[in-house]
């Protein structure tokens, strides 16, 4: 146990929601829209007028109320609305919001200050389909497995409270509270703190890029939106028209909040691509600037996602990350999915049978880098091998492309186990980070389907709405193969998802958890050490047939990483000799040639 006590205890101080005093609680809400709110305390009957003070902001201190008082804002038409910056909900998005006092939880890991990026070894998870119970508790108990397996970070799918009892995390809509069917906060600090104590580092996924459609109040008190710029959800955040200097606030600090009060390593920023703003600095530098600034002394990891592919938000000084540390890495998914499955619809249709692509991505990052996909009949990407490949992270399976199918099936429902298993031997030794989706480790049967749990008009809308994502693809042109696709807000949908722990231990479940274990410790031990230092311009790529590439990457320590790999199932009749030593083969492959689905790397020294 840590010896200094007033380490053990975190609270992250913002200017919004509630603040315990030494007289009781202070409440703040900023409500520009009018002129009186009104704060209504459980078990009272009347609310109480708060105190107006400039530019919008109310305010109020109540020695009567404590941590565990249940209290909502009213607004001059009566509407009681929950806290914006609620730490905790206990009867959901609609209901009142709990006082919390942050240094109640005592925590352990007062040592605790991260570890180097190029140790990631990611595991993407969503906390209800985790574990048969589906909270933040129950997690804990699966973190020994994840550090056999040589895992070193878990990315935990979206938190923040959402509405009902089930969803992706992607319609949230109260940014600081963590949703109440995993748990309480305490709950979610417990996993931290318990993740740490093993060495995983633990990354959240934020979603700043639009609010869900149930439950955000926001907008009736607050200019949280602007008629501006449009996303694919409608409106979008308002980052830079009038009143936005509070709204970018309320992001940066809930950003700020997850990393210091509940002690998580990073974040992953949802479709940084649908966040538009014309201001300097725009929001995505100014909350990576912030946080680099306010977590002095901490490893802490920032995480895209962006449709774009642009570098420069991936830019480095000195060998370190200006913004952000890493973006996920689609292309690299598409062009091994597109490999190894034969799929060529919708945006695989830019990346099947193309070589070049599948050359470019894994020794550049982006395959695309400003030519015009069909796809999108727009360009896409950037030049980007002058970023190092740790500003990459690569994957086969991710909630995305696995959760966006009709039928939510993991890529060994759809393609040969040969393939699957030389497309994850690429991705696992690569010098870009790897980041697996849970069960991937053991070939889990269980699909991940998109589900959700709305209500009524809402529900049908949902229902309707991801069946008429399909009606363009060929195999879903009758009416009736759409009514097949699983309805997301049917709980059975949401239990389908859950992993069957127990198929781990058994057949090839249990020697495909093997081979996982087998190569990340060869990542571990060989890769890993060498990637302190890698810089731009790392790799070369050499095109040696119809999906088959040789790639060669100059790592840290000068040594060289090389990989020859045959993406097809006719066996490659030549290829150039790999020097050094032979770190992991996969396939059958004889002196000068390399089998069907085969693949072979060395390192030189």
């Amino acid at each position: 146990m840590p010896s200094d006590r007033a380490i053990e205890t975190r609270r992250h101080a913002m200017p919004f929601g509630t603040e315990l005093t030494q007289g009781g609680v202070r409440f703040r809400l900023w409500a520009p829209k009018h002129r009186a709110i009104g704060l209504k305390l459980e078990g009272e009957d009347a609310p109480r007028p708060m105190q107006p003070r400039d530019n919008g902001w109310f305010e109020l201190d109540v020695d009567t109320a404590q941590a565990g008082t249940l209290y909502r804002f009213v607004l001059p038409d009566g509407l009681a609305v929950p806290d914006p910056a609620s730490r905790f909900q206990p009867r959901d998005v609609h209901g009142p919001s709990e006082v919390i006092d942050p240094r109640a939880y005592r925590w352990n890991d007062a040592t605790w200050t991260g570890r180097p990026w190029e140790e990631a070894v990611l595991y993407e998870l969503h906390i209800g389909t985790f574990t048969p119970e589906g909270t933040f508790r129950a997690a804990i108990d699966k973190l020994d497995h994840l550090v056999s397996l040589g895992v070193t970070a878990i990315e935990i799918m979206p938190v923040a409270d959402f509405p009902g009892a089930r969803n992706w995390g992607y319609d949230g809509v109260l940014l600081f509270a963590p949703d109440g069917s995993y748990g309480r906060p305490e709950d979610l600090k417990a996993l931290v703190d318990a993740a740490h104590a093993r060495g995983l580092m633990v990354i959240l996924d934020v979603v700043y890029n639009h609010f869900g459609p149930d439950g955000n109040y926001l907008r009736s008190y607050a200019p949280i939106f602007t008629e501006t710029h449009h996303t694919p959800w409608g409106a979008a955040v308002n980052f830079d028209a009038q009143g936005s200097r509070d709204v970018r606030e309320l992001v940066i600090q809930n950003g700020l909040y997850w990393l210091r009060e509940f002690h998580m390593d990073g974040l992953r920023l949802d479709a940084v691509h649908a966040i538009i703003d014309d201001s300097t600095p725009d929001i995505l530098d100014e909350l990576a600037e912030r946080v680099r600034a306010e977590t002095a002394g901490r490893q802490i990891h920032l995480i895209l996602e962006n449709e774009e592919n642009r570098v420069a938000h991936l830019e480095r000084i000195g060998g370190s990350p200006l913004h952000y540390t890493a973006q996920w890495n689609d292309d690299l998914h598409h062009v091994l999915h597109a490999a190894a499955t034969g799929e060529s619809s919708g945006y695989y249709h830019d990346y099947a049978g193309d070589t070049a692509l599948l050359a470019r991505a894994l020794a550049e990052g982006f395959a695309f880098q400003g030519q015009v996909m069909s796809y999108r009949d727009s360009p896409r990407g950037e030049p980007s091998a002058a970023l190092p490949p740790t500003a990459f992270v690569g994957f086969i399976q991710n909630h995305d492309q696995v959760g966006n199918r009709a039928f939510g099936e993991r890529i060994t429902a759809i393609a040969p186990p040969e393939a699957v298993r030389v497309i994850a031997a690429i991705y696992l030794l690569c010098p870009q980070i790897p980041m697996l989706f849970m069960g991937e480790e053991w070939n889990a049967n269980e699909p991940f389907p998109f589900f959700c749990d709305f209500d009524d008009e809402l529900a049908d809308a949902v229902r309707n709405g991801r069946r008429n994502e399909f009606a363009r693809f060929p195999e879903f042109q009758d009416p009736a193969a759409r009514e097949r696709i699983p309805d997301p807000t049917a709980e059975e949908t949401f239990r389908s998802a859950k992993l069957d722990w127990a198929a781990a231990e058994t057949g090839t479940h249990a020697e495909t958890l093997d081979w996982y274990k087998r190569i990340l410790a060869v990542r571990r031990a060989e890769i890993v050490p060498r990637l302190a230092g890698i810089a731009g311009h790392a790799g070369s790529a050499e095109v040696l047939g119809d999906g088959a590439v040789q790639v060669r990457w100059s790592l840290g320590d000068g040594s060289t990483l090389q990989l020859a790999a045959n993406l097809t199932p006719a066996p490659l009749a030549r290829i150039p000799s790999l020097a050094g030593r032979l770190l992991w083969q996969e396939g059958q492959s004889a002196d000068g040639t390399l089998g069907p689905w085969s693949v072979a790397w060395s390192l030189d020294p």
